[in-house]
């Protein structure tokens, strides 16, 4: 291996998803205000993909100015419904207003990725997944709702796919690791043409 890797990232599902992947690697979750960030260029419509790749490449970027001598991976999702990005909900109300959006529609979760090296940008990835969500009633979702209870605040979707959020959907087009906003066949590949990892 000819540099350190760093995962840009506090996030255990990532972190699990390199371990399993057996790499070496250290984890520094990145200090930036991501919705400062993510505030001006909704403002000036960016697309979800961009707002994905930016907030990327920001992690990896400050991360690395931190260690300049290795690879920084920095990785992002967001969550669109045609050109509109969701937030996490800040309520039950609000979770259960995303939930009567989303019925019946198709959504897409857009994940970045970006590799950093000595401060410049070696590589960067969208992959999408789309999410085709069942009608749901209002009934279904009241009770759905006080089932999960306060994890619906835990996601963007207000809802985990692990968990019961897997009855919400008719359909799901992706892979699992875009899903978990690290996609790690794209990842892998660059990494090898880097030699950062065995070949």
């Amino acid at each position: 291996m000819t540099s350190k890797l760093i995962l840009a990232s506090s996030s255990p599902f990532r972190r699990m998803l390199l371990a399993n992947a057996g790499l070496e690697f250290e984890a520094h979750a990145a200090k930036i205000d991501e919705r400062a960030i993510e505030a001006p260029l909704e403002r000036e419509g960016a697309s979800p993909d961009t707002v994905a790749s930016v907030l990327a490449r920001a992690k990896a970027e400050e991360v690395s100015s931190r260690f300049p001598d290795s690879l920084v991976i920095g990785s992002d999702q967001t969550m669109s419904l045609r050109d509109h990005v969701f937030h996490k909900p800040h309520n039950m109300a609000d979770a259960a207003n995303h939930l009567r959006v989303l019925s019946g529609q198709t959504h897409r979760l857009n994940s970045a990725i970006a590799i950093i090296g000595n401060g410049a940008l070696l590589w960067e990835h969208v992959s999408h997944a789309s999410l085709t969500m069942r009608v749901l009633s209002a009934d279904f979702i009241s009770r759905h709702l006080a089932r999960v209870g306060d994890k619906a605040l835990g996601s963007v979707g207000a809802y985990q796919l692990e968990g019961e959020g897997i009855q919400l959907f008719d359909r799901i087009d992706g892979d699992y690791f875009t899903i978990l906003g690290l996609p790690m066949l794209p990842l892998l590949q660059k990494l090898r043409e880097l030699g950062a990892i065995d070949g």
